[in-house]
């Protein structure tokens, strides 16, 4: 892997999107080992994403109008229903880690982009003559980077946490911001026109 490469994916990686909110929501209401279980369900979204991509299943995505809008639109609905879940929480997230991870890779699975980016981004990186082993070394690396940069984020949020858990005022606003960037990423979603 080159060093644009690592460059590049740590940028897309620290880009905040719906992984990141999701993280940083969670890892908020429900401390760092919450924000783990979270970053463990984006990352494995990541990896299927990235095998789509391989089996070419992205370029079926990007060819059905029809296709990509039905997804687009479940996860437009799923974006909507965490804005809601946010506010409807009083606090602290007493999530079991199964959901937390299953709402971190339905979250990620339900965003029609991401397969398409695959496809886009990852073949800019591969030398001419490129295999199936140089395109699983670079899924791995984006995958791994994934995983370290939402980690990063988990531990902002939990540094903060403390503070913010200490007032019921600040907690309220933190979830509205929160559900908002949730209502937004869904608006920004429902928005996006079929490739």
């Amino acid at each position: 892997m080159s060093p644009e490469f690592l460059l590049t994916a740590f940028i897309v990686c620290i880009t905040p999107g719906i992984g990141v909110v999701y993280t940083l929501s969670v890892t908020l209401g429900g401390g760092a080992r919450a924000g783990i279980w979270a970053t463990v369900g984006c990352t494995l979204a990541t990896v299927f994403h990235m095998i789509v991509a391989m089996a070419g299943l992205a370029a079926v995505l990007h060819s059905s109008a029809l296709l990509f809008q039905a997804l687009k639109y479940a996860g437009v609905a799923y974006l909507l229903w965490m804005a809601w879940a946010v506010l409807q929480s009083g606090g602290g997230m007493a999530i079991t880690p199964a959901r937390l991870v299953w709402r971190g890779i339905l979250l990620n699975l339900l965003n029609p982009k991401l397969p398409l980016f695959f496809l886009a981004f990852i073949p800019q990186f591969l030398p001419k003559e490129a295999g199936l082993a140089d395109l699983v070394i670079l899924g791995s690396g984006f995958t791994a980077m994934t995983f370290a940069t939402f980690l990063l984020y988990v531990i902002l949020g939990a540094t903060g946490r403390s503070r913010l858990l200490s007032s019921a005022r600040l907690m309220t606003w933190v979830r509205r911001v929160f559900a908002a960037s949730f209502a937004a990423l869904g608006a920004r979603l429902a928005l996006e026109r079929a490739p």
